[in-house]
């Protein structure tokens, strides 16, 4: 099954990446009961200091649609958007949805 990717990419205060560690970990228990398939956070570790990674797999746009849909209704994940809005760690925050290019990319359980 072909999948997408939905690849955020954040730009954080780099003063603040502890609070974004915080709201990632969040992300960790909320994400797959919303239904995304979360591949992971990213932090910045060498290099730029503030950048970091998000990445959460769907089987279809539709899928992510559903799922936008129901974080909007889960309280802790607008709790974790509150915080993110009142503490400003996120400075700005771009969105790509990718496709994975077998066999260039090591295949994941969500993908079979």
């Amino acid at each position: 099954m072909n999948t997408i990717t939905c690849f955020i990419r954040y730009e954080i205060d780099p003063f603040q990446r502890d609070a974004f560690k915080a709201y990632a970990e969040n992300w960790g228990r909320i994400i797959p009961r919303c239904g995304g398939d979360l591949l992971g956070y990213f932090l910045p570790y060498e290099g730029s200091n503030n950048i970091a990674w998000g990445l959460i797999a769907f089987d279809s746009l539709a899928s992510y649609e559903r799922y936008r849909a129901r974080l909007k209704t889960d309280s802790e994940g607008r709790a974790n958007f509150e915080m993110a809005q009142a503490k400003r760690f996120i400075l700005r925050e771009e969105r790509t949805f990718l496709e994975a290019v077998p066999p260039s990319v090591p295949r994941h359980p969500a993908w079979e």
